[in-house]
């Protein structure tokens, strides 16, 4: 197993050039953007604007910290906050943030469609883990999880091969599932 920290992590531009990502992981390792089948991230939105697209990519977003943004999506909007669940929705979709007060801080895991497949599952103190587990993500506060403690927005990276499936920590996380498709 792997700890994370994003102050290990060098930031990159957005796509767009909108915002800072950190790549947590990506497969396979070292690929870039044309290349990957999934890839996490956290994400720093600082101002209002339209979020970069990928056709062809499955995402899904939730806000770690932050005082929570509205995404539009042109025929309907969605309010997210530390509180809300994780959002899945299309990497092609039009997408605009508008951040309530202030910058955000989001967790982002992206499947290459037709290749790999993704789910993301906010857990519980002491609700163990789904199996297919390759990722755990600390939320609100730190967790303390398999011999680590985590602060928010820390990650628990699996071992290639293995998987964090049964793993229960003491404060709310974010299970990150993870398959290859045939």
């Amino acid at each position: 197993m792997r700890h994370i920290r994003r102050s290990d992590l060098t930031p990159a531009p957005w796509k767009n050039g909108g915002g800072l990502t950190w790549e947590l992981a990506a497969f396979p390792e070292g690929a870039g953007f044309p290349d990957m089948l999934w890839r996490m991230s956290l994400a720093e939105v600082a101002s209002d604007g339209p979020f970069s697209t990928f056709p062809g990519i499955d995402r899904t977003l939730t806000v770690l910290a932050g005082r929570g943004m509205r995404l539009d999506f042109g025929g309907g909007s969605v309010d997210l906050s530390e509180d809300s669940g994780p959002l899945s929705f299309p990497g092609e979709a039009p997408v605009t943030a508008r951040l309530g007060a202030g910058s955000i801080l989001d967790f982002n895991v992206m499947t290459r469609r037709g290749r790999a497949a993704h789910a993301v599952i906010a857990v519980s103190a002491g609700v163990p883990a789904p199996p297919d587990t390759r990722a755990l993500i600390a939320r609100q506060k730190p967790v303390a999880v398999a011999g680590f403690a985590l602060a928010p927005g820390e990650a628990l990276m699996s071992d290639p091969g293995r998987d964090l499936g049964g793993t229960a920590g003491d404060g709310p996380m974010l299970a990150i599932c993870l398959r290859m498709t045939p």
